[in-house]
């Protein structure tokens, strides 16, 4: 059934049809009483993003894994109900898209928070903490990614947090540098990666939102980090991507709220152009970019963000068409998948499923 469904997308890509994505996180069911960093007291910017998890998980016992099933299964539907191509399980199972990953690593300690600073200052919070050398464990993501992907003959993608996003979303006390420590966390990553294209997990997306946060620093060694999470798997056919948004705000309709600077993508679009990656993510919806910079794309496909994530805003049909005949001015047909800025969780589900179904119809008139 899944191989049917990958050669439906080869059959659509030679044909120069535009394929459509939604980039993870999914608006979570009422049932699922667990942590949710989208609808947090305080929003994304909650005081103890990971403290309750684990409690709350407990406490709701062994319903707690058909709970998850359910919650996927309805999710994995919206989306084929709208039309999107390569599907996510709306990564339902996660307090945040960060530190999920990292109750699996070694060498992390949930139960001892320490205070921190992320995001450039953006916000404050008391975050797991790294006590000793990261390792990767039992896998996880691979009987997650099984499950799910048997609710659906479409590509199931699989999404993992990037080393220096998570760099910048946890304390340290072991590390000398965070190059250091982004080397292990890359390592680890890419032993739950190997694991996940043996099970047969054709697209994986490991997230970097803070490569546009510090360019700079992605430039001296996150690029290569990232690279190093997909090490020793060119023989493999897989869709290795990566997903760069700006930041999201900590509640739906929000205004002006702190953004990462838009020349941040030209900055390092050759680099990622030269890189092992096949598929480079970026925003667009919520603040429009000089598109001049799509140009250094020469080898890679672009995840391009046509609907915003944090408006109750219902976009047209004609004003993403518009922007996607802008957008390959620059980059070809064959080149450019369409999706969501980023994850959706801060909308309801009818609004997320409406904007989606927009979205769609707007990619397959052209």
């Amino acid at each position: 059934m899944l191989k049917q469904n990958l050669d439906h997308l080869a059959e659509k890509w030679n044909n120069y049809v535009m394929l459509t994505t939604v980039i993870g996180a999914y608006p979570k069911p009422n049932y699922l009483k667990i942590t949710d960093w989208f609808t947090a007291s305080g929003g994304t910017d909650t005081e103890y993003p990971t403290k309750f998890y684990k409690d709350e998980i407990k406490s709701i016992g062994k319903e707690i894994e058909e709970l998850f099933f359910r919650a996927t299964k309805e999710i994995i539907n919206d989306q084929e109900e709208c039309g999107i191509d390569i599907l996510t399980d709306g990564e339902v199972r996660r307090e945040n898209y960060i530190h999920y990953h990292c109750r699996h690593l070694e060498g992390i300690d949930f139960e001892n928070l320490t205070e921190k600073v992320a995001r450039t200052g953006n916000y404050k919070c008391w975050l797991p903490t790294i006590t000793g050398k990261i390792k990767a464990k039992e896998d996880f993501l691979v009987n997650e990614w099984r499950i799910n992907q048997r609710l659906t003959s479409k590509s199931l993608k699989i999404t993992i947090p990037g080393p220096m996003t998570i760099t910048d979303t946890i304390a340290n006390t072991f590390y000398k540098t965070d190059e250091e420590m982004g080397t292990d966390l890359a390592d680890a990553i890419n032993v739950e990666i190997k694991r996940l294209v043996d099970a047969g997990c054709k697209h994986i997306q490991v997230d970097e939102p803070l490569f546009a946060r510090k360019p700079e620093v992605a430039l001296k060694f996150g690029i290569k980090n990232l690279e190093r999470c997909f090490k020793d798997l060119n023989g493999n056919s897989i869709e290795k991507i990566t997903h760069i948004c700006c930041g999201y705000p900590d509640k739906l309709d929000a205004i002006n709220y702190p953004k990462a600077p838009l020349d941040s993508y030209h900055k390092i679009s050759k680099e990622l152009d030269n890189s092992i990656i096949d598929t480079v993510s970026i925003e667009d919806a919520h603040q429009y970019n000089d598109l001049k910079f799509l140009k250094d794309y020469k080898n890679t496909k672009v995840i391009f963000g046509l609907i915003k994530i944090a408006s109750s805003k219902i976009e047209s049909e004609e004003e993403i068409v518009k922007r996607i005949n802008e957008v390959l001015k620059y980059i070809s047909k064959e080149q450019l998948i369409v999706a969501p800025d980023c994850g959706l969780g801060h909308l309801s589900r009818e609004l997320a499923k409406t904007k989606l179904k927009v979205m769609v119809k707007a990619a397959k008139r052209n």
